[in-house]
């Protein structure tokens, strides 16, 4: 008994010290999971667009267990709507999730929950929409905000409460369109990707028109506190600036595009903000812009304090095909020579990776100058190089033969197989060309905004690519020869045929999810909102402002149907280009090559998933990526399919990776390839996941598009039992 009691008291006393240190570790612990709540708190993971989770309580013993947390149902669109398609990547800071929907509205949810802690409209009951990848977070002590855009305006809300700070720019909101070359009150630039933060400073690129008359894609910093526009790099230069002599003389006053729509990356120890640029409008003609034509279809590092150059490398000279960059760069480090060196890796839309060295733009593998085709187009002067990297080897199919072409029935590969001789094809840079062009990957193919994964422990890169060849027809525009003796209907029918007719059909019925239907649109969206959708574009239908301007009553009786009494044309405007240059354009620009029934013209695969290690630039592995059970072939593997959102990997030893038209979120092994689990979504989830941790909880979230129960979309959330 008296030995018992000695116990007793030992245990006492031994509990009574150790009662502070216990005290401590909670305090650490809970301290911990406040920042395991900030492990997803920029776009794409990190300032460096690495799209990598240090998370591993979800991993590859347990993945085959998840099963749904919270679903959130976001209702800002009306009932009978054409269901909209999600591009966010949400955010999670301190357990509060941010994101956009399909309309540009931003939200606000308890990242454990799913319940709606606040959410905003940016267009205050107003048609609104268009693509949004999702917003960015700002904080100096208790002042924390919520940075994003909503059409052409750029918002700083209070992250806990949705109102708009009202010392930011003029109550809360600052124009997008001021700063730039024209008259703020007549153009509309619209970002699609959020801006990154340094410092102060929220660094913005935009979305531009990619016809003639766009607006440059200058790269503009604000300050984070008051809206002030801080600093503005001319990523088509002015007199005076580097590259300005890759131009004609007077291009930086009529030449657009060359805009970072995709996203940057940021070296914060560094202070380089690193850009991925697209190319110069018009994108498949370019006799006013002969020259190389900087800083197109560049990575460009950037002085991330004030604007000022550092470096930069072109990856496609005077690009005609379209060939934006479409990601972010991923900052990453891999080994040379036994040392660790920091890097860039930009992937392409024609199935490249491109690595440099990330202070001073060195590649870090050999990249040739090899000939090209040379474009027969009368004024064309295309570039007789481009740069192909040695290694890694294309992630995307860069050539096609008849022996690639579909064989669905007799007729129908006839048609492909007449269709493919007919045209002009000397392989990945084949010009544009009056007979026809085929292009492989596509405006459409390689990579795309979501982008590539990277994977910090074994120095692998992850990418989701497509393989969807399109034809190049191309036209010479004699616009006032058209206009002779039209009606506004007729007129609206010939800009319709001229810019619409490759995406949404010769009778309109458009090609689903990616491109709607025009049917019976007066029952859907009042003439006012079409012309304001056609101005500025949404999704993946660019800017038109510069097409329609003067012709708006045509367009207009076109697509409502109006023929009787819509008069005579009286006057055609063309859009801005140099004084007196002749103007070509692509009738059928961001089409498919299909067979009469629509079928795919190219055998699949036509979506793939590649794993390749940086340190040698050799694949560890590449498997097809979703399935069209219509097409696919019983003991044959998986078609693939085409999808823009890009995958993200973790440290539990996984990819998880959604986007195709399947509608299923994928787990896979990155070491294999192998998929371990999926799950049947209730839309097209056309958006990268993001994952976190929440009260000792990991979870996986993404946004999934509409559907008819629920047009305007969904946020949902996994986690395991």
């Amino acid at each position: 008994m008296i030995g018992t009691v000695k116990l007793q008291r030992q245990f006492i006393i031994k509990n009574f010290v150790l009662a502070p240190a216990i005290l401590a570790f909670a305090a650490l612990v809970a301290y911990q999971t406040r920042n395991d709540d900030r492990s997803w708190s920029i776009y794409k993971a990190d300032a460096g667009s690495t799209s990598y989770s240090a998370l591993d309580q979800i991993n590859t013993s347990n993945v085959n267990q998840l099963v749904p947390a919270w679903t959130f149902e976001m209702k800002d669109m009306k009932d009978g709507s054409r269901s909209g398609s999600s591009e966010c990547n949400p955010i999670i800071v301190d357990g509060v999730m941010y994101a956009t929907s399909a309309k540009h509205w931003a939200y606000a949810v308890n990242a454990e929950t799913g319940k709606l802690i606040w959410s905003f409209d940016p267009f205050e009951g107003a048609e609104g929409g268009g693509v949004s990848r999702g917003v960015t977070y700002w904080e100096d002590g208790s002042d924390k905000r919520i940075l994003f855009t909503g059409g052409d305006v750029l918002f700083a809300l209070d992250a806990r409460t949705g109102k708009p700070v009202q010392e930011f720019g003029k109550g809360g909101k600052v124009s997008m369109n001021i700063g730039l070359r024209d008259d703020p009150e007549t153009i509309s630039v619209i970002p699609t990707s959020p801006g990154i933060v340094y410092k102060d400073l929220l660094i913005m690129g935009a979305e531009v028109s990619e016809l003639y008359g766009a607006q440059p894609g200058y790269i503009r910093a604000y300050n984070c506190r008051n809206g002030k526009l801080e600093w503005t790099f001319h990523t088509i230069p002015l007199p005076g600036e580097p590259g300005y002599e890759t131009w004609p003389p007077d291009a930086y006053k009529y030449a657009g595009g060359v805009n970072d729509w995709a996203g940057m990356s940021l070296d914060i120890k560094r202070g380089i903000v690193f850009l991925a640029l697209g190319s110069p409008s018009y994108d498949f003609y370019g006799a006013d812009r002969k020259g190389k034509n900087l800083y197109g279809n560049s990575v460009v590092a950037l002085d991330a304090a004030t604007g000022k150059y550092i470096w930069h490398y072109q990856l496609v000279h005077h690009d005609l095909w379209d060939y934006d960059l479409p990601a972010p760069p991923n900052l990453v480090t891999v080994q040379r020579n036994g040392k660790a060196v920091d890097a860039v890796a930009q992937v392409t839309k024609h199935g490249f990776v491109f690595v440099f060295n990330r202070e001073n733009g060195e590649p870090l593998f050999p990249i040739e100058e090899r000939k090209v085709p040379a474009s027969a187009i009368p004024g064309e002067a295309s570039w007789p190089t481009q740069p192909f990297p040695v290694l890694p080897k294309p992630f995307a199919r860069q050539f096609m033969t008849e022996k690639d072409l579909t064989h669905y029935s007799d007729a129908g590969n006839d048609s492909i197989v007449k269709k493919f001789r007919s045209m002009r094809y000397e392989g990945l840079f084949t010009p544009p060309d009056l007979k026809g062009t085929l292009m492989l990957p596509g405006t459409r193919g390689g990579a795309e905004w979501g982008g590539a994964a990277y994977d910090p422990s074994s120095s692998v890169l992850f990418v989701k690519s497509n393989d969807s060849p399109e034809i190049q027809t191309i036209v010479k525009v004699d616009a006032e020869k058209e206009a002779k003796d039209q009606t506004v209907f007729d007129q609206g029918k010939s800009i319709y045929m001229t810019y619409c007719v490759a995406c949404h059909g010769k009778d309109k019925n458009g090609d689903e999810p990616t491109y709607p239907s025009l049917i019976s649109l007066k029952n859907r969206m009042t003439r006012e909102a079409a012309l304001d959708k056609i101005k500025k574009g949404g999704g993946k239908m660019p800017a038109f402002a510069s097409v329609v301007k003067g012709k708006e009553k045509g367009i207009i009786a076109f697509l409502y149907e109006k023929e009787k009494d819509s008069g005579k044309v009286t006057k055609m405007e063309t859009g801005q280009t140099k004084a007196g240059a002749d103007k070509y354009l692509n009738l059928t620009a961001y089409g498919h090559f299909r067979d009469p029934n629509g079928n795919p013209a190219l055998r699949p695969p036509w979506g793939t998933l590649s794993a390749i290690n940086l340190t040698n630039g050799e694949f560890q592995w590449q498997i097809p990526l979703g399935n069209n059970e219509r097409l696919h072939q019983e003991g044959m593997p998986e078609t693939g399919q085409e999808g823009s959102a890009g995958p993200i990997v973790t440290a539990g030893g996984l990819v998880f990776i959604s986007g195709t038209n399947d509608r299923k979120l994928r787990a896979l092994d990155k070491k294999t390839g192998k998929l371990l689990w999926q799950t049947l979504l209730p839309g097209v989830a056309n958006a990268t996941a993001c994952t976190y941790m929440t009260h000792g909880k990991q979870y996986v979230a993404l946004s999934v598009g509409g559907n008819k129960e629920n047009p305007s979309g969904y946020i949902m959330s996994f986690k395991l039992p």
